[in-house]
């Protein structure tokens, strides 16, 4: 089976090994000339980051990066991308990365033609008809991990620097132009991020499938998301170099990220107030968190999970799949509790009071509550 193809949902994607040489390309369609690559710290040096440069510098698009961003981007970072972006008379953006910098810059591409501040356009109601659409840059999304799937949605995450909260900006136009998945980029991933990264696909589909709203697209893609997790993250996290379950990872976590359109849940909405005070990595964190949220939902998903075993050849059904969640952690080097991620005395008012805060709350298939809440995050610690 040909792991190349071109795909028109959600966006248009370029799937398939070796197709960052389309880049010129795919700037081309979305109707950028001169790109900002916008991209993380630890990203910049590296090979798979210069080539990208001399590709579009070959086309004539200039050579121009972006790297000044937090693993969990602020916005001190989107304000100095969008300072970047005007000095250098850039037209679009290229976001190149992992979830920090495919989310900043799709921020950046947004913000920098927009008057209001970056808070005016929270994830709230109608916030995000205030801004003016027109003056929304395009975006080519490049992702070189497989998880956050961040180059199919809609939104950035970024933590408010001074309140310590993880908040979500959102429009219609954040979604890229044009997406490039090309599995040859993620080969270099360390282990501990080729797990850390899966589990947030598989944290995306799970909350997904899990979520009450009613969106039977999402079901469908939310299930076949896990089974592509489950079959091919321990294989890429043995061998980095499998582009096989690389390429299938990729799949799986535009996939998590395209059907968390019907909701997130308990394990978010706990993950983005521990990252935001704590910087832990996301993925990690919601991995963390997965087991006990699993047992705090069991009453209202023990039957659509007894389903999704069946489909995943997991005997046992919700046991059953609760347990494989629990060896998949093991096996993946993924801590227990969060002591594991050097939080040893957290503030659970804080976080109790951040998670009931958070949009992901409202797509838990159990209303949480102060007390329930406070009881679950008692567990994960």
């Amino acid at each position: 089976m040909s792991l190349t193809a071109n795909w028109s949902y959600p966006t248009a994607i370029r799937f398939g090994a070796g197709r960052i040489s389309e880049i010129a390309d795919a700037c081309a369609v979305a109707g950028i000339k001169k790109p900002l690559l916008i991209t993380d710290r630890g990203l910049a040096e590296m090979e798979i980051t210069t080539r990208t440069l001399d590709l579009l510098e070959k086309a004539g698009l200039g050579r121009a990066i972006f790297a000044d961003v937090d693993p969990n981007p602020n916005e001190k970072n989107a304000e100095a991308g969008v300072k970047a972006f005007k000095e250098g008379g850039h037209d679009g953006v290229v976001a190149f990365g992992g979830g920090s910098g495919l989310d900043l810059g799709k921020l950046v591409a947004f913000w920098a033609g927009q008057t209001r501040p970056i808070w005016d356009f929270e994830d709230v109601g109608d916030w995000w008809t205030r801004a003016d659409a027109d003056a929304i840059a395009p975006i080519v999304a490049v992702p070189t991990t497989a998880g956050t799937g961040s180059e199919v949605g809609r939104a950035s995450v970024i933590t408010n620097s001074v309140t310590e909260e993880k908040k979500i900006i959102f429009h219609p136009k954040f979604l890229p132009a044009v997406v490039i998945c090309d599995p040859e980029l993620t080969v270099g991933m360390p282990p501990f991020i080729t797990a850390g990264t899966g589990l947030d696909a598989f944290a995306h589909c799970v909350e997904a499938f899990s979520s009450p709203h009613y969106h039977p697209m999402s079901q469908g893609m939310a299930l076949e998301g896990m089974r592509l997790v489950k079959d091919y993250l321990p294989r890429a996290y043995a061998d980095g170099s499998d582009i096989e379950a690389r390429a299938q990872m990729m799949s799986a976590a535009a996939m998590g990220a395209t059907a968390f359109q019907k909701g997130l849940g308990a394990i978010h909405a706990l993950s983005h107030p521990i990252g935001a005070i704590y910087h832990t990595h996301h993925g990690t964190t919601n991995a963390v968190c997965m087991p006990a949220v699993l047992q705090f939902n069991s009453s209202a998903i023990a039957a659509r999970m007894d389903m999704a075993a069946r489909y995943l050849d997991i005997d046992g059904g919700f046991d059953g799949f609760c347990g494989f969640v629990d060896g998949l952690n093991a096996d993946l080097g993924i801590p227990k509790k969060l002591r594991g991620l050097g939080i040893e005395n957290p503030d659970i008012d804080r976080i109790v009071k951040g998670a009931l805060s958070d949009p992901s709350t409202g797509g838990n298939p159990i209303e949480m509550t102060a007390e329930n809440t406070r009881t679950l995050l008692e567990q994960i610690i």
